[in-house]
């Protein structure tokens, strides 16, 4: 089965090239909450994430809480390998898809013919596995013809439905979301709903999202965490979790 297990993980981003009116205004913004290691000499260490102790299983549709900064993203970068823990340990069970930062190794000068293979590739499929996958892509991102022609002469609306259509054609036991998929294409967009609601979450085993919508969570999750300043400052389910959040930022 599935799963997803954080043991005391730690992310830090040093900072080498710091001025001391960075360092200053860093000092400044950290008081409370500890999140930057900051002195006269040495680079400055920006505390992402602070030991985070945390177990996914199969079944958890988990909600990420807390407001911009929180890590949350940082979190779900972990999660799908894309950071290593600066201290700590993760264990990962399972075939994870991180549905963010779909543009990552589009080529805009290769056809979108081309970018399904390349992209492909880069999400551990075989070729036979993107061959046998291509008439669903072709299809459900309905460009047609398009996708002969390089990438740079799609609209933006155009260049995310092949994005989309592609990440979200392979299958996973562990999906990550980084907010709930939304574009200006009314059509597209109610589309790309149904498939979300429908076949990837659906069918996988975990489902890890952040977002800043309380409802959409309570629809989705069964469980939440909040995280603030680094750290995970409540875990329970996702009514407590919101109420919980939003009395803290009441405050």
């Amino acid at each position: 089965m599935s799963s997803l297990t954080l043991k005391n993980v730690s992310v830090s981003f040093p900072i080498y090239e710091a001025s001391r009116s960075l360092r200053r205004a860093l000092l400044r913004s950290s008081v409370g909450d500890g999140r930057q290691s900051i002195s006269d000499r040495g680079p400055v260490e920006v505390n992402a994430l602070r030991n985070i102790n945390l177990e996914i299983h199969a079944g958890d549709r988990l909600a990420l809480i807390g407001p911009n900064g929180a890590g949350k993203s940082t979190l779900l970068r972990v999660l799908a390998g894309i950071y290593s823990p600066s201290s700590g340990d993760i264990e990962c069970r399972g075939r994870v898809m991180p549905l963010f930062d779909i543009h990552m190794g589009f080529d805009e000068d290769a056809t979108g013919y081309e970018n399904i293979t390349l992209r492909g590739l880069l999400l551990g499929q075989t070729r036979a596995q993107i061959a046998a996958r291509l008439p669903e892509i072709e299809a459900f991102s309905g460009l047609g013809s398009f996708l002969n022609l390089p990438v740079r002469t799609y609209s933006s609306g155009m260049t995310f439905r092949l994005l989309f259509a592609i990440a979200t054609s392979i299958e996973s036991d562990i999906l990550l979301m980084d907010e709930w998929i939304a574009t200006g294409d009314q059509s597209f967009t109610a589309k790309a709903d149904a498939r979300l609601r429908r076949d990837l979450i659906g069918r996988t085993q975990v489902l890890v999202l952040a977002s800043h919508h309380p409802q959409l969570l309570q629809n989705l999750c069964n469980k939440a965490i909040v995280i603030d300043g680094g750290q995970i400052a409540f875990c329970g389910s996702v009514d407590d979790a919101v109420a919980f959040y939003s009395a803290n930022q009441a405050a």
